[in-house]
């Protein structure tokens, strides 16, 4: 089964939109990230703690959407 990663990657034109990510654990999302932008770098990646989407994340293992629009915000747990 598939959790849902979210990322900040970093072009050379500066950040991307945000960016999900399916994978299994961390490690794989971060490979599937490198293999999908392999001239960017891979900033951070976290589960989305609070954050819903309204777009499409994709389903399966090793689906990267870019989200235009949503800039990168680190995660909330919604502990505080």
């Amino acid at each position: 089964m598939t959790k849902l990663f979210i990322a900040r990657v970093r072009g050379t034109s500066g950040d991307r939109p945000l960016v999900t990510v399916r994978a299994a654990a961390e490690g794989e999302a971060r490979l599937f990230l490198e293999a999908a932008y392999p001239d960017d770098e891979v900033v951070e990646v976290a589960e989305p703690g609070d954050w819903v989407s309204t777009s499409d994340t994709g389903s399966n293992a090793g689906d990267v959407r870019e989200h235009p629009g949503v800039a990168w915000q680190a995660p909330t747990t919604g502990l505080g």
